[in-house]
């Protein structure tokens, strides 16, 4: 009989859950942070919804004692080195991600020692340790501004997407040392599939994030993080997308443009979808679990959390001085 028995919280509908999850938040004095590739229930319930940039102030910048970071490992892991004082939560310690994956930290030291003199600009998607190596952080938001606030002949190293950094080459004229990392969820979008869909749909925008490769990049109306594409969805005046990114932030796009429509660029043949399994790993049922049981929680050592916070701190600095934020 003990393979039969069901926890008691497995029989809770989301709504009894989500109930439950914000008597908890008044309890513990928690604040949810969600990233907006999270399933759309997750969504509605955060306190917050946003990228990575958003996400690190309001990680900094939170009052609250515990922060259910709604996400994946990494921006679970920079919430704790801009709070250190809090407890931070991830529903499931399993939700990693392939593009922090893609850079190991011993072969990226390996790989900056290969490069002597270069500054290293690290994309916010890597580990901590990863952190610790860099010189200043970026996120698909501010990426360009950062790499602009370098002299124009300073030499430097970008990590960890191939992508993105040869993104903000082309567009800066900079020949930044690029580390071979990528994200699945966009680098596996195919470049017949996004022409396949623009002569199908001629009256429909493309919009890409930096993340994609560059045939596609080429290929767009629009290239933007994930808060600059939603921003240009509302914005913008034409009624039709092509959209190659993960597909969670089409629950925004249609929550703030119900009138328009929204179409993701497939990963596959076999569905109409681009999800990153990693961020789908989280559910309002672990969600619950995890801020009822206070774990998973990140943990760090204090000398990772010191070196890896000032290069995110110096991200941050020349943001609001470019008033990104406010």
């Amino acid at each position: 009989m003990g393979d039969l028995k069901i926890s008691r919280t497995e029989l809770h509908s989301d709504a009894e859950l989500i109930l439950k999850i914000k008597e908890l938040q008044k309890e513990k004095d928690a604040i949810i942070l969600a990233h907006y590739y999270q399933v759309p229930e997750i969504q509605e319930l955060a306190d917050f919804v946003g990228d990575s940039l958003q996400l690190s102030q309001q990680a900094a910048d939170t009052k609250a004692k515990i922060i259910v970071f709604a996400g994946v490992h990494f921006m679970a892991e920079t919430a704790k080195i801009l709070s250190p004082d809090k407890k931070v939560l991830l529903p499931d310690m399993n939700a990693g991600c392939s593009l922090a994956d893609s850079c190991p930290p011993e072969a990226f030291r390996g790989f900056i020692n290969a490069h002597p003199g270069h500054k290293v600009i690290s994309y916010i998607n890597c580990s901590a340790a990863v952190k610790t190596m860099s010189d200043v952080i970026c996120t698909s938001s501010n990426a360009k501004m950062i790499v602009d606030s370098f002299p124009r002949d300073e030499k430097l190293i970008f990590a960890p997407d191939k992508n993105l950094g040869a993104y903000i080459n082309n567009i800066t004229g900079r020949n930044m040392v690029l580390w071979d990392g990528s994200c699945h969820v966009h680098n596996q979008l195919s470049d017949e599939k996004v022409i396949q869909l623009k002569i199908e749909n001629p009256d429909a925008k493309l919009i890409a994030h930096p993340e994609c490769r560059g045939p596609i990049l080429a290929l767009a109306d629009f290239i933007g993080s994930t808060a600059a594409l939603l921003e240009f969805t509302k914005k913008d005046h034409n009624k039709r997308y092509i959209v190659a990114t993960e597909g969670g932030i089409i629950h925004q796009m249609k929550k703030y443009s119900p009138e328009k429509e929204f179409i993701v660029v497939p990963a596959d043949e076999t569905c109409s979808c681009n999800d990153c399994p990693y961020m789908k790993m989280n559910t309002v049922q672990k969600l619950y679990e995890c801020l009822k049981n206070e774990t998973p929680e990140i943990t760090l050592e204090p000398h990772v959390i010191d070196k890896s916070r000032r290069p995110i701190l110096r991200m941050l600095e020349i943001s609001r001085a470019a008033n990104l934020i406010k």
